[in-house]
């Protein structure tokens, strides 16, 4: 248990100078009382709960002032937040380069393999939303917990050329404030950023320069909001607000971000299928043509950016993973949940410290009156 104004706890000393004060009064009236030959036959012809009760009602009020100091100082506690309580946006890449076949039989459908398996294994209730990134970013699904609607979205990924993961990660923040009251949609100044391609980084969106900070985030006051953010990509940010500064606007939100990078450092050839390569339903602005055998911008596709996708997890409080193949993609989306079970949150208790402060303090008095009035 932990204190929000722990200061006031301060107020637990009136407790024992409240006691003290009590049992001086005692001794004081004993020195006063007139003395009998035979204070034996007087406290045999008193009833028995009279050499007690008259301290009941002291100590029901002692333990009152406890009680309401305690509550005072803000009590709080720390509980698991169990998943049916979270939402969690999948966002994932479909750059042209998710086509490459260094992971068997190309890296999109051993990603929409492990996440469908996440999306199967986790508990009822459980609320998942998924975001798609290219040229552009799409909530394809807002959070739900119909694990059909998500697996037929997730079937039906198709291609296009870019890669815009710091947008895609504003859109999964408005996917979140949708649902979660506590969370802020993205301003419409972020927003503008996001879609005229503001602060694209001429390299690419590498950053050869000065690598992104990596520095783990403390944890912010009262902890992070029981939503999360699962960010795959196989590549760079190309244009658009920067993943780094998007994470801001998560770390403002208290929105942990778990990132994963795919792919090995080696792609080879981009062969997609006609379902992957679409009729341009995720084509988002015209431009650049596919390659030979379904492939796409082959020359130009880029391999993950691990420096980036670090900086933004530890941003925000969450995990960087790598994945270079489809059983280490499976093992990470496998061990998303346990990392996510395992979040707390503070509740305060306060005001059961308060009802109990009251009620022993209503007692204190009742008895009190009542024992007098028979004395």
């Amino acid at each position: 248990m932990s204190f929000a104004t722990p200061l006031a706890l301060l107020a637990l000393l009136l407790v024992p100078l409240l006691l003290g004060g009590y049992l001086w009064q005692l001794r004081r009236r004993r020195k006063r009382a007139v003395r009998y030959s035979s204070i034996l036959l007087i406290r045999q012809a008193l009833p028995r709960r009279s050499r007690w009760r008259r301290h009941v009602p002291v100590g029901l009020f002692l333990a009152a002032i406890a009680a309401l100091a305690i509550g005072t100082a803000r009590p709080q506690i720390s509980e698991d937040i169990p998943l049916s309580r979270t939402a969690i946006i999948l966002t994932l890449d479909v750059s042209g380069s998710m086509c490459s076949t260094d992971v068997s039989p190309n890296r999109l459908t051993a990603a929409q393999d492990a996440a469908k398996e996440f999306v199967k294994n986790q508990v009822a209730g459980t609320r998942i939303g998924l975001v798609a990134f290219a040229s552009f970013a799409q909530l394809l699904v807002p959070p739900t917990t119909d694990k059909a609607a998500l697996t037929k979205a997730i079937d039906s990924l198709t291609t296009s050329r870019g890669t815009v993961i710091g947008a895609a990660t504003l859109q999964a923040i408005d996917a979140i404030a949708a649902t979660d009251p506590d969370v802020a949609p993205i301003g419409s100044d972020v927003a503008t950023q996001a879609d005229q391609g503001g602060g694209l980084d001429p390299n690419g969106g590498r950053t050869t320069a000065t690598p992104p900070d990596t520095t783990p985030a403390p944890v912010p006051p009262g902890g992070y909001e029981p939503d999360i953010i699962v960010l795959l990509t196989d590549g760079a940010n190309t244009r658009g607000i920067s993943p780094v500064d998007a994470a801001a606007q998560a770390a403002q939100r208290r929105i942990r971000i778990y990132t994963i990078g795919f792919g090995t450092d080696q792609p080879t050839a981009l062969v997609c299928s006609a379902q992957q390569l679409g009729a341009g339903g995720f084509d988002g602005p015209p431009g650049g043509g596919r390659g030979p055998n379904g492939g796409g911008g082959g020359r130009n596709f880029l391999t993950r950016d691990e420096a980036t996708l670090q900086a933004v997890a530890a941003k925000t409080g969450g995990t960087y993973y790598q994945a270079q193949d489809a059983e280490q993609l499976n093992s990470v989306f496998a061990e998303l949940p346990r990392a996510i079970e395992h979040q707390h949150e503070e509740r305060e208790i306060s005001v059961w410290f308060v009802i109990a402060g009251a009620i022993l303090a209503m007692g204190a008095l009742g008895l009190s009156s009542r024992w007098n009035r028979s004395a």
